[in-house]
């Protein structure tokens, strides 16, 4: 009955959205307890007192071992054990399965990093990683916390699992994988485009999809965006304009949350993906409602409306002049 009470009261917190503003739309951030809850929920009981050693305020994708296989390693550290199989950012099973065969990816724990494996010629092709099959995959997504089950033999990283591995005679491919910022930047692009779809700036999260490819490329950015009301009513230019001109809306490599942004003065210019146009502070923020922040005159009228480790994203009252 416990568990079931735990079930319920999960979907409700997910569900209960109806008449609140776009920004509860926004998943709640993991946290260790609630981490810790889930694992046990979902029944990885051994697994779950472990979590308390991960990050709760990040996106991470966790490798959850069962119960039968932390016995394959009884002398293995359990908090270690599941830094080691977690990893920073969000990687679906759809995501694992389009990685290079040998990819990888830095998990939680120091200077240890996972491969990702496929293999089993099915349609659908087994993933496994450092050689563990995911038996129960997408166990559990929130958008900011992602689950999935091994079940096979364990033990605890090698010093060398960040490198082709010295002690075998695996082959892995010439090439390196992309970095693991690289991935993260992938990921959190993804984060932002599902969460401006879900808070009436789907018309934005469609130009971002557009400009996917350069915008990996990025370390961070902030974006300015406006919704679709404003996009097909066609105020100030309206979504044409800003379709044509959203690299003007970008300032790429930097990372403005409101409490930064808001200390600009008057006259403070920010360099776009345009370099030849640069945005300028024409009304220094901190002034409330009735006197907001304005950049290029335009009203910047939500502040942090998407917000992960690499975006952010500030909503406007029309396109850039």
């Amino acid at each position: 009955m416990a568990t079931a009470a735990v079930l319920i009261s999960f979907i409700l917190i997910m569900t209960s959205v109806t008449g609140t503003s776009a920004a509860a739309l926004l998943p709640p951030p993991p946290n260790t307890s609630l981490i810790t809850t889930f694992l046990s929920t979902l029944g990885f009981h051994d697994a779950a007192p472990a979590a308390i050693n991960l990050p709760g305020a990040t996106p991470i994708t966790i490798f959850a071992p069962t119960d039968s296989s932390i016995l394959t390693c009884p002398s293995c550290s359990l908090p270690l054990l599941l830094q080691e199989h977690s990893l920073p950012g969000l990687y679906p099973l759809h995501f694992l399965g389009k990685l290079a065969f040998g990819t990888k990816i830095e998990s939680l724990a120091a200077n240890r990093c996972l491969t990702v494996t496929s293999g089993g010629g099915a349609a659908i092709p087994k993933i496994f990683i450092n050689g563990v099959e995911i038996t129960k995959p997408d166990l559990f997504n929130n958008g900011l916390l992602i689950i999935h089950g091994l079940q096979g033999f364990l033990s605890h990283l090698s010093p060398f699992s960040c490198t082709v591995e010295r002690m075998t005679t695996l082959s892995f491919p010439q090439q390196p994988p992309p970095t693991t910022a690289f991935f993260i930047m992938r990921l959190m692009l993804k984060d932002a485009m599902t969460r401006l779809r879900i808070s009436g700036y789907s018309i934005v999260a469609l130009a971002l999809r557009a400009k996917y490819s350069e915008l990996s490329d990025l370390k961070s950015m902030t974006l300015f965006a406006i919704d679709d009301e404003t996009t097909f009513g066609g105020r100030g230019g309206g979504g044409h304009a800003y379709m044509a001109e959203l690299g003007y809306h970008i300032v790429p490599n930097r990372l403005l949350p409101a409490a930064e942004l808001l200390r600009f003065p008057i006259g403070t210019t920010l360099t776009t993906m345009e370099r030849d146009r640069k945005l300028v502070v024409t009304s220094a923020g901190g002034g409330g409602p009735l006197a907001p922040m304005r950049i290029n005159y335009v009203k910047v009228q939500r502040l942090d409306m998407v917000y992960n480790n690499r975006i952010v994203v500030h909503g406007l009252s029309l396109p850039f002049h």
